[in-house]
Formats: C-alpha cells, structure tokens, sequence
C-alpha cells in the first residue's frame, strides 16, 4: 500500500499549485482532510520559487544563516528565540543576518553568494552537500572557502533547554562563534 504524506507537508511542498482538500459531509464526524495534489511539478531546481524577499533579516552584514525547518516559514518560535539570543552574544541582530530556511527554499551556494555576498555562513542541520559546496567539515570547525567563511552546526532543536547536552552543544557552538566572529 503506498504511503501518504502528512498534509501540511504535502501543502508545503507544492505551494503555488492546485490542491484539492476534501473535506468531511456535515452528517460525518469530522475527521482531517485529505490532499490531493494535482499536476505536481518535476525537480529541476529550488524546491520552492523563491518570492523576492526569501530570507528573514536584512543582511546588514552579509551573514546567512541556513536552517532546516520543514513546519516553519523561517523558524520555529524557540529557534527564533534562540538565534536571537546568540546573535545578541555576538554584538549582533536579524538586521545582520539573512536567515534561509533550506526546507523552504532550496538554494545552493553559488545562488546564495550571487545574491547575498556572505562574508559568514553559519549552517544549522544543513549539509554541506545540500547547498553544493564542495566539502565536508565536523560541526563547530570553521572552514574558509570562496571568500567565505563557513560554520556547521547540528539543528537549533539540539540547544533547547538545560540539560547537560544543550549546555555541551551551547558552549561547542560559543567557542566557534567566538572564533568565526573574533569575540
């Protein structure tokens, strides 16, 4: 039997395409609607077209951030809350930053230097061969390439909390911060 996708992921993968839901009789106990996709496109390309403004922050000081977050626009609220936090640490804002959510718009390397000139790319549960890159580096090594300079991280899920592990993952990811931004 073929599996089904979720619906909100199958909404998230075909935007601007038509789906249908149908929905339950008024006489049935409501139950989660069903998507139907019509037409779906063939890859060859972004995973989404790339509305002009598909990045949250201004870029104020050519640093991209690429994160993984499929049910979120950007970021989730505790990813948001998080970045912020360390950003903050860093003597800096989103008004610095260009955030990509790689699950929502895919682009590679060369798209993202054409159009955001990074001087910094920070990776959050993103690899390097998502974005084209022609390496591969341990989470928390900073690595120079293309006249950028690169920091991969695992997801921002791994920093939540108190535990002794988000404290590990923490101070791992404050001493590369450190290093990539001569705090």
């Amino acid at each position: 039997m073929p599996k089904q996708l979720p619906d909100f992921v199958l909404a998230n993968l075909f935007p601007s395409n038509l789906v249908i839901v149908e929905s339950a009789e008024k006489t049935k106990p409501i139950s989660a609607p069903k998507a139907v996709v019509i037409d779906p496109p063939t890859y060859s390309g972004p995973a989404k077209e790339r509305p002009e403004k598909w990045y949250l922050g201004n870029n104020g000081k050519n640093i991209v951030i690429l994160v993984h977050e499929p049910e979120a626009a950007f970021l989730n609220e505790e990813s948001l809350d998080f970045l912020t936090k360390i950003l903050g640490a860093c003597k800096l804002n989103l008004g610095d930053v260009a955030v990509i959510n790689i699950a929502r718009y895919l682009a590679n390397f060369g798209e993202i230097k054409q159009e955001l000139n990074p001087s910094s790319c920070l990776l959050f549960n993103v690899s390097a061969a998502t974005v084209k890159l022609p390496f591969t580096v341990p989470n928390y090594q900073v690595q120079q390439y293309g006249g950028c300079t690169f920091l991969m991280a695992p997801s921002l899920l791994q920093y939540y909390g108190d535990s002794g592990d988000a404290k590990l993952e923490k101070t791992k990811l404050w001493v590369s911060l450190k290093s990539l931004f001569n705090l």
